[in-house]
């Protein structure tokens, strides 16, 4: 396990604690520093033990430094929540205009393969919802979203002929969905059994499945 501003950990350099208020530098970029900090706490250390301090640790900052941008743990975990949905509408927009549905399940793949982090922290979050009404808002909000563009992209690909239009879009894309959730639960736990080929070998298999009828 990494150690606070290791220079093992490329994504959080090693930097001296700033003082109180605003930190030095581009807004969006120490943002973003914070969120990928809450990342690592809450993957390494759970939830119900992610604090504000934590993070400021972990980030190299203090604590007003990390209340500058989030007003409490309540405000830094909805804008998590936000910037994972963000990197999700961000892959659909990369597949949308050919409606590619194989890059699709491959960038999950090198997310729950490359950063298993993305999927503790989606799970952590998931397991809170219960207890947090506007998180529990703002996740099934950005979800309904999420899974209305999938179905009209996997509706795209049955117009263009390339994926299989005798199973409703909305139900295939769910059924995608479905697999590309459960990749992101096991590849973590078994990174050893997804290498390269094994991972080709499932999207062959994938793209089987939804080629029309008749193609595959």
């Amino acid at each position: 396990m990494l150690t606070q501003n290791s220079p093992e950990d490329p994504a959080l350099p090693a930097r001296p604690a700033r003082g109180p208020g605003r930190p030095v530098g581009d807004h969006e970029e120490k943002r973003a520093e914070l969120l990928a900090a809450a990342t690592k706490v809450i993957a390494e250390h759970g939830f119900a033990k992610t604090s504000l301090r934590k993070v400021a640790e972990r980030a190299g900052y203090t604590t007003g430094a990390v209340t500058y941008y989030f007003a409490n743990k309540g405000d830094l975990v909805l804008a998590l929540a936000e910037s994972r949905f963000d990197r999700f509408d961000k892959l659909l927009d990369s597949v949308a205009p050919e409606a590619d549905i194989r890059t699709l399940v491959q960038r999950w793949f090198e997310m729950s393969v490359g950063e298993p982090e993305f999927s503790i922290v989606m799970s952590q979050l998931l397991a809170n919802l219960q207890f947090d009404a506007k998180l529990k808002d703002t996740l099934v909000r950005r979800y309904a979203d999420y899974r209305a563009r999938f179905a009209e992209i996997v509706r795209e690909g049955q117009r263009r002929g390339t994926i299989r239009d005798d199973i409703p879009a909305a139900v295939l894309a769910d059924q995608i969905g479905a697999m590309g959730d459960g990749f992101a639960v096991v590849t973590p736990l078994e990174l050893q059994d997804f290498g390269p080929e094994r991972i080709d070998e499932i999207l062959d298999g994938v793209i089987r499945l939804l080629a029309p009828v008749g193609n595959g």
